[in-house]
């Protein structure tokens, strides 16, 4: 007897259903999209629970009549496709006929539909995949679904639900794909009676950019565009200096279909040439128009996925496009504050400030007082042209040194006598160079660095093998330090270097920022999409564990009220948005981690560069305290600082040994 059967038509609807309806933000991707193909110019999407209790979708397009409100509800049911050559030009988002059997096999569902305009329409109420009503009621021209207690009857896929944050993190990523598909449509996106998103419908694809990701964002794209014999061209990019943490903003969007392409994001990210900074993103909506025999978009249930029959050629467009527009640009960014006065034309070279591996010794009273006298005396180290106080209050308020004609040494930064701000900077740099004169007087000119002293002042030290001592060469290209010592030759990677010592002098501060926080006169302003928004306002605590104090100020923007001093200097709302985008993604957020992750961003902004020229006495500072680290071999993105080359190996290159 044969053991192959037929599936029953329940069954395998629920098998169709694990793969068009993966989470709620599928079902709402369906939907909406049956509404588009209607023809409507309005569209509301209401969810709950992050669409696990509910989805609602509304729309005023063409309707259905009422003989085919079951007939949708069939698999393989489409009013798209009638023959086999019509793949081949799909002009509509939706074609496969497997979504609303799909839907309705593992929810409840409710649809009121009217294709007439004298109030009559009709109503289906499915459970589980069996109908359970299907009648005449009153409705307006239009379509209204309901989809109720998605996964009821699959409790194994309700089970792997993500958080609800996450699911309406996905609900909400796909309508702003959508809006920015089709600007010509007024999209409204409501969560719990909690608008997240509402556009115009005016075509303007700028004022839909500036209702998703705000208005600082819309300012910085440039418009794009072009065509030639196959495709059409057009939309906006960011410029360079305005970046995301990932390619989350990057919306490719083939004949109003959002599509994910790889090639094709890596022909935007080549346009950008040598313009973006490493692990930086730009903001790009592109539209592309071509025949749809140029395009195969039934390679996946989903839709997502594309294949072209002319890529290349479309890559090399865009590519070079985009290339165009930022060419004919002045990508000069705008500075956020002048830092120097009109008059002042003397030379300016900045110090270089390398922390002490101790931290900020808190100072007391009397402390405040000396340090203030001793500022008042102008007391600096000094070697050539170059301002240098190893102090880690300078270093992380980025004072730069000024040196007129005079000789005379002033900061950047102008703040009132007095202040507390300026009490503590000026008491723990006093501190630090008081320690560094005692340390060099005791260890004849080399800084006392013990095992000892670092775990008096850091806790335990892991075994880490002691860093060699060295004799200082010179500099390679002004990126890399040269040293010797009797066992062989060292290349030291400044930036890396510098990284690890701000590293565990910033991780220290993360200890306890908030004593450290200090208000701001002008808040820093930041700005979110609606689902972001909603996250952040969750998650205001975590921010404060660092020092930031930031509220809630109305739509899409946040005000940062207050933060730590020891910022580095002109790079505060840098770092604070990139805590942002970490602790928006982060999953499990926990202080230790959220410390280290602050450290590193705060590590990376304030440390020297590549091509940036040290002197001999800079370059030996910096070799000291990195051999005061507690793990000076690595940077903290694990990138090695060190690289050796012993003297047998300089011997064997040399051919003095076989």
């Amino acid at each position: 007897m044969g053991i192959i059967r037929i599936l029953d038509e329940h069954i395998a609807n629920q098998i169709a259903a694990g793969e068009v309806v993966e989470r709620p933000a599928s079902v709402v991707k369906e939907l909406v999209e049956n509404a588009i193909d209607a023809g409507s110019t309005k569209i509301d999407v209401s969810v709950e629970e992050g669409g696990l209790d509910s989805i609602r979708v509304t729309d005023n397009g063409a309707g259905m009549d009422p003989e085919d409100c079951e007939t949708a509800f069939y698999r393989h049911a489409t009013s798209k496709i009638a023959e086999g050559r019509d793949l081949f030009q799909i002009t509509s988002l939706g074609f496969r006929g497997e979504a609303l059997p799909s839907i309705a096999a593992v929810s409840k569902v409710r649809l009121v539909t009217s294709n007439a305009q004298d109030g009559r329409g009709r109503k289906l109420e499915i459970e589980g995949g069996h109908l359970r009503v299907n009648e005449e009621t009153a409705a307006p021209r239009g379509t209204d679904f309901l989809v109720r207690e998605l996964f009821y009857n699959t409790p194994a896929r309700l089970k792997y639900m993500k958080t609800i944050q996450t699911e309406l993190g996905h609900i909400s990523d796909y309508m702003y794909r959508l809006a920015l598909s089709r600007p010509d449509i007024a999209f409204t996106l409501r969560h719990n009676e909690n608008s997240l998103l509402q556009t115009l419908g005016n075509g303007d694809i700028l004022q839909v950019i500036a209702a998703i990701y705000g208005t600082q964002s819309a300012k910085s794209m440039l418009p794009i565009a072009a065509e030639n014999m196959d495709y059409t061209l057009s939309g906006y990019i960011s410029r360079p200096d305005y970046t995301r943490a990932n390619r989350n903003g990057m919306s490719l969007i083939i004949n109003g279909r959002y599509i994910r392409n790889y090639g094709l994001a890596q022909a935007v990210l080549r346009g950008y040439h040598t313009l973006l900074p490493i692990n930086r993103f730009p903001l790009v909506v592109l539209h592309l128009s071509m025949h749809p025999s140029l395009i195969d978009v039934n390679v996946h249930p989903s839709k997502l996925e594309v294949r072209f029959s002319k890529e290349q050629e479309l890559f090399a467009l865009v590519e070079e496009e985009i290339r165009k527009v930022l060419q004919q640009e002045v990508l000069i960014p705008r500075p956020a504050k002048q830092s120097i006065g009109q008059s002042d034309k003397a030379f300016i070279q900045e110090q270089l400030q390398f922390p002490s591996a101790q931290g900020q010794a808190s100072a007391s009273r009397n402390d405040v007082g000396r340090s203030m006298q001793e500022a008042g005396n102008g007391e600096r180290s000094v070697t050539g042209n170059t301002t240098f106080p190893a102090s880690p209050a300078s270093l992380t308020q980025g004072n730069a040194g000024i040196r007129p004609a005079n000789g005379e040494t002033r900061s950047y930064v102008d703040r009132p006598a007095g202040s507390n701000t300026q009490m503590r900077e000026t008491a723990a740099a006093s501190t630090y160079r008081s320690d560094y004169r005692r340390e060099t007087r005791e260890n004849n000119g080399t800084p006392a660095v013990t095992k000892e002293w670092l775990q008096a002042v850091s806790g335990p030290v892991p075994e880490i093998p002691p860093f060699p001592e060295l004799t200082l060469i010179g500099q390679h290209h002004g990126t890399y330090l040269i040293a010797q010592n009797d066992t062989g030759l060292y290349l030291i990677d400044q930036h890396a270097a510098h990284e690890r010592i701000n590293y565990e002098y910033y991780y220290e501060q993360f200890g306890n920022p908030a004593d450290a926080s200090q208000e701001l006169l002008l808040p820093i302003t930041l700005e979110f999409t609606s689902s972001e928004s909603e996250k952040v306002k969750e998650r205001l605590h975590w921010f404060e564990k660092v020092g930031v104090y930031m509220e809630f100020f109305g739509g899409h923007t946040f005000l940062v009220r207050s933060h730590p001093f020891w910022f580095p200097k002109g790079e505060e709302k840098a770092i604070i948005e990139e805590m942002a985008e970490w602790v928006l993604n982060e999953r499990n957020i926990d202080i230790a981690k959220l410390r280290e992750t602050s450290s590193i961003m705060c590590s990376c902004k304030a440390s020297i560069k590549a091509n940036q020229k040290l002197t001999e006495q800079e370059a030996m500072t910096l070799i000291q305290r990195l051999g005061a680290c507690r793990q000076p071999y690595t940077c903290p993105h694990g990138r090695p600082i060190v690289v050796s080359f012993s003297a047998y190996d300089l011997e064997k290159m040399f051919k003095r040994v076989m």
